[in-house]
């Protein structure tokens, strides 16, 4: 820096134990910069992927034509919907999309149409793909609070990679857990009542 006269540099190190931790600016509330991995996942029927890892920087919108080519890779198909933020948005990913038939959440681009009965299905779509990529973020957070996503203490990248992926692994676990007792209660509530008639029985859903 003193010799070209600059202030900036490239893969500096921020942390003499950990040099493979690098600054990311985030720009939130709490704090300017983060330093940490950043991830990127997705979510298929509750159950999280780890998409990228990464300790460098990176633009998010770069990794939803991988991670449709994994979801073919691992279910034999292309979803019918990607549920993404705006930074997926962009004019690679959509014509990606439009060529294999994947609806891409979001405002349709162009004019919007006259007919009223299509603008009411649009903004019911925009509704449900809003509510449903909430997911993410809650996999985030259900990460952070019960799981110590927030707190990977591990000295050594490779050591740190792997506790943050059995953090998602574990959460995918209890997913499944709860899937099945779910299917069980609903078994045994079926039996119950074909028994002994369909008021015996009450669960309450909170």
């Amino acid at each position: 820096m003193h010799t070209h006269r600059t202030h900036k540099v490239n893969d500096r190190i921020v942390s003499i134990s950990q040099p493979h931790v690098r600054p990311i600016v985030r720009g939130k509330a709490t704090a300017d910069t983060e330093f940490g991995a950043k991830v990127a996942i997705s979510i298929v029927d509750g159950y999280a992927y780890v998409e990228k890892l990464s300790w460098d920087n990176f633009n998010e919108g770069i990794t939803l034509i991988e991670s449709v080519e994994c979801f073919r890779k691992r279910y034999g198909h292309y979803p019918e919907a990607v549920q993404a933020d705006k930074i997926y948005r962009n004019a690679k990913n959509l014509r990606y999309c439009e060529q294999y038939g994947i609806r891409l959440s979001g405002p349709r681009l162009g004019r919007p149409s006259a007919n009223k009965d299509i603008q009411k299905e649009q903004k019911r779509l925009e509704r449900q793909d809003a509510s449903e990529r909430n997911a993410v973020e809650s996999k985030f957070g259900e990460g952070k609070r019960r799981y110590g996503l927030a707190r990977i203490m591990t000295r050594l990248k490779e050591t740190a990679e792997s506790v943050i992926c059995l953090q998602f692994l574990v959460m995918n676990l209890e997913r499944r857990l709860r899937v099945l007792l779910f299917y069980f209660l609903r078994h045994i509530f079926q039996f119950d009542r074909a028994l002994f008639g369909p008021t015996l029985c009450c669960f309450n859903r909170n």
